[in-house]
């Protein structure tokens, strides 16, 4: 992807603007504009816990460019972009974003949503309540991936089947950072009927309800992390605890000048 790439094929947004966030970058990119154009391609929703594996995964940080449109997925960067001095004009979390996608396309028939992702059952959960919300079959299949389905070539192959078998057009992909977007670039062109691709980590536990999003207050004063954190500690502890502070060091060796990408 060259700097500053279109979202759609009709190029209707232009040239978008990178703003540079240590070894990696987000566009500078409003909601309302990735909705009405993004309907192709595939987008990532970039949060701290995975600028932090860039820093350390070069297979993944060389999936960057593969990407149509890359989005600051955090309060905290999305400080950071400001402290920076290149702030962008708003976060788009995945959280955030894929409920006014569906709701956006409710009746639009071309959009037929794959959920990949979450425990079993978790996935059809959200599904049901999707379907509900937006009065038709619009999610039109799920999946719940094994746990190490990256070393086993036949349930690559199960996944890849069942996303074809339900004619889906847009797959969300809840993995795990890194892990999602690595399976996207993998395999996407042994699904070519799907035309938007969503590495949107936990926002199917969100969608089924399961996991309550916290009030929007604690989010727009970057406290959402904590709100996680106390919900789910055994699970949120290394996003938030081993990642948090050195992002945090990593932004102030930035604004100094003395940040360095591991990969040169």
């Amino acid at each position: 992807m060259a700097d500053g790439s279109n979202m759609e094929r009709g190029g209707k947004l232009g040239q978008l603007k990178r703003v540079p966030m240590l070894n990696a970058w987000v566009h500078d990119v409003s909601m309302d504009d990735i909705i009405e154009n993004l309907r192709e391609g595939a987008m990532l929703t970039l949060h701290v816990d995975m600028i932090m594996k860039l820093q350390t995964d070069r297979e993944f940080h060389a999936l960057l460019d593969r990407f149509d449109v890359i989005t600051c997925d955090s309060q905290i960067m999305y400080f950071a972009t400001k402290f920076l001095g290149n702030p962008v004009r708003e976060r788009v979390s995945g959280s955030d974003y894929f409920p006014r996608f569906y709701t956006r396309y409710a009746d639009d028939p071309s959009v037929t949503v794959f959920l990949m992702g979450g425990k079993p059952g978790i996935a059809d959960m959200a599904a049901a309540r999707i379907n509900e919300k937006v009065g038709r079959k619009m999610i039109v299949g799920t999946d719940a991936p094994a746990f190490d389905f990256e070393t086993d070539p036949t349930e690559i192959d199960r996944m890849i089947a069942a996303v074809n078998d339900s004619g889906a057009t847009v797959c969300l992909v809840g993995l795990g950072g890194g892990r999602q977007e690595k399976f996207i670039m993998r395999y996407r062109d042994r699904m070519p009927e799907v035309r938007l691709w969503l590495p949107l980590g936990g926002t199917i536990d969100y969608e089924s309800g399961t996991f309550a999003r916290p009030p929007t207050w604690i989010t727009e004063w970057g406290f959402e992390w904590l709100y996680r954190l106390l919900k789910e500690p055994r699970a949120r502890f290394h996003r938030y605890v081993v990642h948090e502070p050195p992002f945090l060091w990593a932004v102030l060796k930035q604004k100094l000048g003395m940040y360095r990408s591991p990969f040169g």
